[in-house]
């Protein structure tokens, strides 16, 4: 063991090492801010926007090349909401994107004078949103990409007249001697005087609004400067022309640090003098101590005195200066979160007089306290449920500067089944066949939709031909649309109708959506409920628990579930499995599939009855009819007839000329096997030689023995064959969609035995 001085000795080291951050001048900062101007230039908003970028990370979009994509993309928000947190907030799909796009437009100058209020129901993670959001930024300020900075005054007292203080304090005793006064009586008038500040040469003057020292630089002045000093050509352009960076140009300092220049460029009559007093330091944000972030409940009373200032510090400056008039060391409790952020938890109560009180701030900017104006820029938000709008109040001008962000109970089903594992452990996903627990999350989040929509209706005109798929009032569908996903059962035709603009209205319709139905609270105790119901069988829970859970056990709940629902659930589970067996299934050529492809779209090029060689293959094509018959009847379907193929060659034709050739390869160059076409070709192809991959497994009997035989000694008995193929099945399902090996065979053995390849052998339509 190291002895205790020794442990101490290593602490102190470390600790000044990596939180002691003392000032440095302002020569050093802008040395500092021309090398890394990204980090210097930065107001609270743009602060925060990065601190979102930094935890959340790149998107995910998985229809990058979608002509009609909204960018309604993935955002992994685990590291900002969920980890290293004591009570984590799942964001959904729908959330994360709202929250980034609005912390987005804080880039481009948006968020100036305003209020945002997030707004959601009980139960919906309000709070617990705000708390996380706050400790990560609090976090994000201590790393070194999350530095910001503020001004310190350093007010050298030899510069300014006076003698140095040991100096001061021989000359006082010699003076307080020659009155008759004893050296206790000196002693006392030493430690008294205002200036008495043992071991500094100088008086430090902190910034109480936290200002960025480089307003300290006359806003007449300062494009020259930063043109000069920045090195970066990039930053320097966008610093120059874009909104997002007009507070370099525009902000005035606070009136504290505005009168001490004037005062010291009054008395030195010397700007070099005046800026080796600035100093900057690392602005150090303490929502405990109220310091960059203060967050206020609905109970916390408002404070009588409005004012604030430090009488000690009032007289040291008064005597160095020489003046009481000149620096008024004063300030309002808005000082302490400019450049940081002001939160209100829920808007009640107290609450609602502090709103109202920001009226003027937000209006205009400033605050006044006494005769001085303050300047406050600070990241103004709330928490409110939305019984509580009439609380707001104010004129229309008020009003007018909040923008809502809606917190609805979750909407993407992927989510709340995240939380059902989170709270009762991973280990239950062992015991659930794949699907069953995103499918009971449906459940839930069907009861927090609305009934009728009609963004959807507008799209699919005849919902009854997806009977198969899903439910008469396609929530269905909705929900995985909010989930990312566009379903591959959708028709060609629906597919092209899903424009930009019928996306944005679908994702326009989840601002109306979750603030009713079942609560995050009531969800969790519902499946806890149903988890206790079904788990001591000792078997996988499947769908057909479900049903019977809230068909028999849980009635009371039936009104909260639109009617057919669950049936049309089952029916939807049904398709998914059914596509997942075949595609465990399915073994293919990927060469031959890839050079039919080519050779097809190089084929759409000349007449038929020519001979050509493919520049991507390199095979000799006969282009005849039957040529092009064998390829399209695997991409269009065996359905259609020769007017219908035709009509599908000419628009690849057309597309191939018009984009792939010209602009794809050509200008962009890709290879063919790299195009939009050829991808889309692709997937159309494996997709009905899938369809049709288990007809030869549904007329054999064996094959459904040897599944239940799978893995059992039982299984040698059957001939090579069989075994190769369901070993093939089974280690695909495991492999490629998450079951267990328990699982797949009975996932298997109910595909087969419900008849569902015949079912969806058809379209519904």
């Amino acid at each position: 063991m190291k002895p205790i001085n020794q442990v101490i000795i290593n602490l102190c080291q470390k600790i000044k090492e990596r939180e002691h951050r003392a000032p440095v001048t302002l020569h050093e900062f802008l040395t500092f801010a021309s090398a890394e101007p990204h980090l210097a230039f930065r107001n609270v908003f743009q602060h925060l926007y990065d601190m979102i970028k930094s935890y959340v990370g790149a998107p995910v979009d998985e229809y990058p090349d979608d002509p009609e994509s909204i960018h309604y993309v993935y955002y992994d928000c685990a590291k900002l909401f969920v980890e290293g947190v004591d009570h984590p907030f799942f964001a959904d799909r729908l959330f994360s994107n709202r929250l980034v796009n609005n912390f987005s437009a804080f880039r481009h100058g948006i968020q100036q004078n305003r209020i945002y209020i997030f707004e959601g129901p009980h139960g919906c993670g309000k709070s617990t949103f705000l708390n996380n959001l706050l400790m990560k930024y609090e976090q994000y300020t201590r790393t070194p990409e999350g530095s910001s900075f503020e001004t310190v005054w350093r007010l050298n007292k030899r510069e300014l007249g006076l003698l140095p203080e040991h100096e001061t304090n021989i000359l006082l005793t010699q003076l307080k001697s020659l009155a008759g006064e004893s050296p206790l009586i000196a002693k006392k008038t030493q430690r008294d005087h205002p200036l008495a500040m043992p071991g500094k040469e100088y008086l430090e003057v902190p910034c109480p609004s936290h200002d960025n020292p480089l307003l300290i630089i006359p806003k007449t002045y300062r494009k020259e400067v930063f043109e000069s000093m920045i090195k970066d050509e990039d930053f320097k352009k966008r610093l120059m022309t874009e909104k997002e960076y007009e507070w370099v140009f525009r902000d005035n300092p606070c009136t504290i640090c505005q009168s001490l220049y004037q005062a010291l460029l009054d008395i030195f009559d010397s700007p070099a003098k005046v800026f080796e007093m600035v100093f900057a330091r690392r602005y150090e944000f303490n929502r405990r101590l109220g310091q960059g972030i203060s967050v206020f409940n609905p109970g916390d009373r408002i404070t009588k005195n409005s004012v604030i200032t430090n009488e000690l510090l009032q007289n040291q400056l008064n005597s160095l200066l020489k003046d009481s008039n000149r620096v008024k060391y004063l300030y309002s409790q808005y000082a302490s979160t400019n450049n940081g952020i002001y939160a209100l938890m829920d808007v009640k109560a107290y609450n609602s007089e502090r709103l109202t009180n920001l009226h003027g701030i937000i209006s205009e900017g400033v605050h006044k306290v006494e005769e001085i104006e303050e300047n406050v820029n600070s990241f103004f938000l709330a928490l409110m449920n939305p019984e509580d709008r009439p609380n707001i109040g104010g004129a229309q001008s008020f009003t007018d500067r909040i923008t809502f962000i809606k917190i609805p109970y979750i909407l993407d089903y992927n989510t709340e089944a995240r939380i059902f594992t989170y709270v009762f452990g991973e280990q239950i996903e062992k015991q659930i066949l794949p699907r069953v627990l995103q499918n009971f999350a449906k459940v839930i989040i069907s009861s927090r939709l609305n009934e009728t929509s009609g963004a959807m209706s507008e799209w699919i005109e005849n919902p009854e031909k997806y009977r198969l798929y899903c439910d008469r009032n396609l929530h269905l569908l909705k929900m995985d649309i909010y989930a990312g996903l566009i379903p591959p059962w959708l028709t060609q035709e629906d597919r092209r109708r899903l424009t930009a603009r019928r996306r944005k209205d679908i994702i326009a319709e989840s601002e109306t959506e979750g603030a009713r139905g079942f609560s995050g609270r009531d969800s969790i105790k519902i499946f806890t409920e149903f988890l206790s119901t079904f788990e001591k069988s000792g078997k996988l829970i499947t769908m057909a628990m479900i049903l019977s859970y809230f068909r028999e056990n849980r009635k009371d709940l039936t009104g909260f579930i639109p009617e057919g629902f669950k049936e049309s659930l089952v029916n939807s589970y049904n398709y998914t499995v059914l596509q997942e067996v075949k595609e465990a299934l399915y073994s293919y050529n990927e060469d031959r599939i890839s050079k039919d492809i080519q050779n097809y779209l190089f084929a759409t090029n000349f007449e038929v009855g020519r001979e050509a060689k493919c520049i991507y293959t390199g095979d000799l094509i006969e282009v005849t009819d039957l040529f092009f018959s064998s390829i399209e009847q695997r991409i269009v379907g065996a359905d259609a007839d020769s007017a219908q193929r035709l009509t599908f060659r000419k628009e690849i034709q057309n597309q191939y000329a018009s984009r792939v050739l010209t602009q794809e390869i050509m200008l962009e160059g890709k290879l063919i096997t790299e195009t939009s076409l050829y991808g889309s070709l692709l997937e159309r192809y494996i997709h009905n030689l899938k369809e049709k991959v288990m007809e030869p497994f549904l007329k054999n009997d064996n094959f459904r023995s040897g599944i239940k035989d799978y893995a059992t000694d039982s299984f040698k008995s059957y001939d090579k064959r069989i075994r190769e193929e369901v070993a093939f099945l089974m280690t695909n399902l495991e492999k490629k969609f998450g079951y267990t090996a328990q699982g797949a065979k009975e996932i298997c053995i109910y595909v087969i035995d419900n008849e569902l390849a015949k079912t969806f052998a058809s379209p519904a339509a």
